[in-house]
């Protein structure tokens, strides 16, 4: 039988051409059949039915000989198995589709409707297993590997120092060995994971980790320490590119340096270092306050900043706007209002030249309207009020009440992130996360979603790629990520890679463990020592991820893009540094921060045009704020104000005194938490005694939503059913001495629960 082997092989070796006629064929039957929506083009529907039968016939040998390939060649890991059971699932859904195709032309159904479903799932799979199969063949990040940002952050420069520096030593250190190592693994990693990682085992080949590169492969040991020319790796990439045997292959050839790098590497012991190797530029961690340009002649420290920025950028300060557009400037971004007509004429007309300062001062000082508008940016941070009806819980708990008194105390930064990671009474639901209905993915327990919001809101780290794998675009692996998520974990984590056990448990441990140890017996015992740990002055990835946001919140682009992708280059580090910092020194004072970047000449300067919006994202050269839009919030804020009101308001008084009128309803809890009422009726009532003497008049004001009818001492008086308009009664005649009941029915409508409330 094995004379036959070789015919097997050579079958599973045409898979990679079969594949092309199922993609080219049933994708373009797919697109031909929407042009056939609705009883157009009926002269399609002999090509569309020749292309679904071959492009069947085709996925099923595609499935076949990618099966012999994978059962004759060295192929296994993850990546190949989902890629294969995709491909069988394509060919069973083609076969499918085909059936269904039949059956509906010869009437036996209705219409193409389930014909066309199976299509298009076909379609779907299809696309799906194309990607995992270009994945195998050109590497996982193939195709986001050209993204801005995602430029391979190897460089060969290091290989060369290094190895001028190890050839001038006599012996090498324990130092100089783990860099070698460090630096031969960090080519591994851009040179060979795509063929030799956990995910795709070629040759049951690994390179990702220390067990695999000294276990070998399929043919034996790869590395032989002291003896480079008896280690198969070194004699691989030591071949000509022409060689059918070179690794790595399709023309990736390593650099003659990089080659001498592995074998002198190999030549010393082959030694393997405790250190975790960094393929990804890293932001450090500690932070220290850059000292101030003083060759620049302003006064503010932001402006000397972005003045030595412009000065190595060879531009020139741009003109800064005039009264008007600042006053607007201002109360838009702290309090998220217009400013009234008198106002803006005032400001105009003042002489002093601190008034911009002031102006500041004063919108930051009106606490309620700064804590309303500012209260819509930490809920989208945050995460609160995220709810649905997909969750066991109804959603995540929400923390509004704590978040407002919060901004409206001014709360110092720090204790803000120390009840949210260490959580007191209002603000358990940022990490508490959300229980799924049905099974969930390993990656979305919640203890994860703890992790996965700290790491992203906080701390500026994607956890969530590395909740199902090691990151593909950090160097976050997913024994991290599990040790980040054990902290509020009250048993054990089992590590799971792509939803599958891996039969190792997790470690309890912070992302950045040299701020600090956060072991402990018990969740609580842990979720403070985290809150400490998190907030130390050393931890500059926290106080760098919020002056970035503030930044960006004010001036329309952050210091660092993406907001949470904090290991990117800032295209000004100092004045990131210098911000954080300066926001550490302040006492953690959020409203300071504003008022530092608000009162420089930088915040000042008129908005700057971009000719390509990919100078705004990889480009990007700091020239002044950029022009930003209005978001919701402070559009229907703006068109209450000019034009008339956009939501119906719970209270008003003409004079402008504020009233303490509110909407009650009965209370509803579910899941230990307040949530919306249901539909239907629920009565109130209230009685109160009148003294025996007359009375001059007696009115009510009443509103419902949705609608309602009112009862004094038992006779019906009114009913509504517009819970935008106020209705005024006057009720003199229906009031008596002595003791008098009020009662309202009212009606929340709808089929879903959704806010309902008497004002009265």
């Amino acid at each position: 039988m094995e004379d036959f082997d070789w015919i097997f092989q050579f079958l599973g070796r045409l898979h990679p051409l079969l594949v092309h006629f199922p993609i080219g064929l049933l994708v373009v039957a797919f697109i031909m059949e929407l042009l056939t929506l609705g009883g157009k083009r009926p002269g399609l529907r002999e090509g569309i039915r020749w292309m679904v039968y071959i492009g069947a016939i085709s996925a099923i040998l595609s499935a076949l000989f990618g099966w012999l390939l994978r059962t004759q060649d060295d192929y296994s890991g993850e990546l190949v198995d989902n890629h294969q059971y995709l491909g069988i699932a394509t060919a069973v859904f083609a076969i499918i589709t085909v059936l269904l195709l039949q059956r509906t032309l010869k009437k036996s159904l209705p219409d193409f409707r389930s014909y066309r479903a199976a299509l298009a799932i076909t379609v779907v799979l299809l696309t799906i297993a194309g990607h995992l199969g270009s994945s195998l063949t050109h590497g996982e990040d193939f195709l986001t590997s050209v993204f801005p940002g995602n430029k391979d952050g190897y460089d060969n420069a290091k290989t060369v120092a290094l190895l001028d520096e190890l050839r001038k030593s006599d012996s090498i250190t324990e130092t100089q060995q783990d860099r070698l190592n460090l630096e031969v693994r960090a080519l591994f990693a851009h040179n060979c994971y795509q063929c030799h990682s956990e995910n795709k085992q070629k040759g049951e080949l690994v390179l990702e980790n220390k067990e695999g590169v000294f276990r070998g492969g399929e043919s034996g040991k790869v590395i032989v320490a002291g003896k480079p020319e008896e280690s198969e790796l070194f004699r691989r990439i030591s071949l000509s590119p022409n060689d059918d045997d070179v690794m790595p292959k399709k023309g990736k050839v390593l650099k003659g340096n990089e080659i001498k790098l592995i074998k002198l590497w190999i030549q010393n012991g082959a030694h393997w270092s405790d250190q975790a190797m960094k393929v990804f530029p890293e932001a450090t961690l500690a932070l220290e306050k850059p000292r101030l340009p003083e060759s620049i002649d302003e006064e503010h420290p932001v402006d000397k900043l972005i003045g030595a920025y412009f000065d190595r950028q060879n531009i020139d300060w741009p003109e800064t706007i005039d009264d008007r557009i600042f006053i607007r400037r201002a109360y838009l971004d702290i309090i998220g209002l217009l400013p009234e007509p008198e106002a803006i004429v005032d400001f105009t007309k003042s002489k002093n030249p601190r008034k911009r300062a002031m102006l500041i001062d004063t919108l930051l000082g009106d606490d309620h309207n700064y804590t309303q508008h500012w209260l819509s940016f930490w809920n989208d941070l945050l995460r609160n009020d995220y709810s649905g009806t997909g969750f066991i819980t109804g959603g995540r708990k929400q923390i509004t009440e704590w978040l407002y008194t919060s901004l409206q105390q001014n709360k110092p930064y720090d204790s803000m992130v120390k009840e949210l990671v260490d959580p007191i009474e209002g603000s358990e639901g940022f990490i508490k996360g959300i229980e799924w209905r049905g099974v969930v993915n390993a990656s979305q327990r919640t203890e994860m979603q703890a992790a996965q919001n700290i790491g992203q809101s906080l701390l500026g780290v994607n956890v969530k790629c590395a909740s199902c794998h090691n990151s593909f675009v950090s160097n976050l692996t997913l024994e991290q990520s599990y040790g980040f998520a054990s902290i509020f974990a009250d048993s054990l984590l089992e590590l799971n890679r792509c939803d599958k056990p891996l039969g190792k448990m997790a470690n309890v441990n912070f992302l950045y463990p040299e701020l600090g140890n956060v072991e402990a017996e018990s969740v609580k015992e842990r979720l403070t020592k985290l809150s400490e740990v998190m907030v130390k002055p050393e931890n500059g990835r926290l106080y760098r991820t919020i002056a970035n946001r503030f930044w960006e919140r004010l001036m329309g682009r952050g210091i660092i893009e993406p907001l949470d992708e904090m290991d990117n280059p800032p295209w000004d580090a100092d004045l990131l540094d210098w911000l954080a910092a300066d926001f550490i020194d302040s006492g953690y004072d959020l409203k300071h921060l504003i008022r530092r970047i608000m009162t420089s000449k930088t915040y000042q300067l008129a908005p700057a045009h971009y000719k390509r919006q990919d100078d705004i994202k990889s480009n990007y050269v700091f020239k002044g704020p950029l022009l930003r839009r209005l978001s919701a919030e402070q559009f229907s804020d703006a068109v209450s104000q000019v034009i008339s009101p956009v939501y119906p308001a719970v209270e008003y008084n003409p004079k402008g005194k504020e009233l303490t009128a509110e909407r009650i309803w009965h209370r509803e809890i579910k899941f230990d938490r307040d949530v919306l009422p249901e539909p239907g009726k629920r009565y109130f009532r209230k009685s109160f005694d009148l003294p025996n003497k007359e009375w001059e008049n007696a009115s009510v004001l009443i509103s419902v939503d949705h609608e309602y009818v009112l009862y004094i001492n038992g006779q019906k008086v009114a009913q509504g059913s517009d819970w935008k308009k106020v209705d005024k009664l006057d009720v003199s005649a229906l009031l008596k001495m002595g003791k008098n009941t009020i009662a309202v029915a009212g009606m929340n409508e709808g089929s879903i629960a959704n806010p309902a409330g008497i004002l009265f």
